[in-house]
């Protein structure tokens, strides 16, 4: 092994080199592995020093109705990091803590409440009570008497997020963020690389629960009503929130996490919620569709910033540098070769009702 910067044959145990003192310490762990790794600790020192973080620009991707959007991970990377991270020691955390780090047992509380969404998606078609109902019983996971009283009944409860009504929110959601009428759909990247089809997506043509069909549907129903402060907010995030299922941002739902995520931020916008609380939901929303993903990151974050998942800023969480397929892949590699993979729970929600 020699040291990457003065190039000094260094003994297979060292943790830095005697000359220039440069980190070596986990270098065997794979070049992309590293960049991620760097990418994010900067990111980090952006943060404390009160600097507006800047995501890179990631290619955007067409998720295509019943088409596998994984990005591969790039071959090379960059020749030497300016800074390598010391990872800490093999973390020990049980995937039952893990777990409930990411997913906490007794829920995340959103700053937003369901309102009169479910009668409205009722009323617009969005939602067909009977096929939505049959789909949870076929699944196994019936709606609970407060699930269907959200889709019948206003109501001014917290939206509490937590496993047991992930797949719940997941498609509640969808039928929001596909039926809202926002420029985002409109005229953003839907309509842009729609080539004048914009059922050809998995967010638009997977979506088979409605009343009406999903083209009809799309962007018709003045559900959310936003200012153009509110509108801008839910632009600035959604553009940096991704999801592990391919490359794209929230900014682009062409997948149903995406068109999911795109409601849940609109809403929490109109009820007031700041930057913050909406990328705070998006981490902890994100976990609850991702689980198996977000563990795999809890893991990262501890072991190059020790840092706990509910110390981790909802902006780094949901970033491209581990959330979206190319960035996930690359944390993914760099714990697999350190022995550091969590074991958590198979899925989590796919990519269908």
């Amino acid at each position: 092994m020699y040291c990457q910067k003065c190039g000094l044959k260094l003994p297979e145990e060292a943790r830095e080199c005697d000359i220039c003192g440069y980190p070596v310490a986990g270098a065997n762990r794979g070049a992309w592995g590293w960049i991620v790794a760097v990418f994010v600790l900067l990111t980090v020192v952006a943060f404390l020093v009160g600097q507006q973080a800047q995501s890179p620009e990631t290619a955007v991707e067409t998720n295509l109705v019943n088409q596998a959007q994984i990005a591969a991970v790039p071959d090379s990377a960059a020749s030497e990091p300016v800074i390598a991270p010391q990872p800490a020691a093999k973390i020990e955390t049980s995937s039952a803590d893990l777990m409930a780090q990411v997913n906490p047992p007794e829920g995340f509380q959103l700053a937003a409440v369901y309102g009169d969404l479910g009668p409205m998606l009722l009323e617009a078609g969005a939602i067909d009570y009977d096929r939505f109902v049959q789909t949870y019983e076929r699944a196994g996971r019936p709606l609970t008497d407060d699930q269907l009283a959200i889709l019948t009944a206003s109501s001014d409860e917290p939206i509490l997020i937590n496993q047991e009504n992930a797949y719940f929110l997941l498609n509640f959601f969808w039928a929001v963020g596909l039926t809202n009428q926002n420029t985002l759909l409109t005229e953003g990247l839907m309509m842009q690389r729609s080539e004048g089809n914009v059922g050809r997506y998995a967010s638009t043509g997977g979506w088979t629960i409605g009343s009406r069909p999903a083209t009809e549907l799309y962007a018709s129903e003045r559900l959310i009503a936003l200012t153009p402060e509110q509108q801008r907010l839910v632009e600035g995030v959604a553009e940096k929130v991704y999801r592990p299922c391919c490359n794209n941002h929230t900014a682009f739902p062409d997948c149903n996490h995406g068109m999911a995520m795109l409601g849940l931020l609109e809403l929490m916008a109109s009820q007031g919620a700041s930057e913050d609380e909406m990328f705070t939901a998006a981490k902890y929303m994100s976990a609850a569709w991702f689980p198996q993903q977000a563990m795999e990151s809890a893991v990262f974050f501890k072991a190059t910033m020790d840092l706990d998942y509910a110390d981790v800023d909802g902006r780094m969480a949901v970033g491209p540098e581990v959330f979206s397929a190319s960035g996930y892949q690359g944390m993914h590699q760099w714990l697999a070769e350190g022995g550091e993979l969590p074991q958590g729970p198979q899925g989590g929600n796919s990519c269908g009702v």
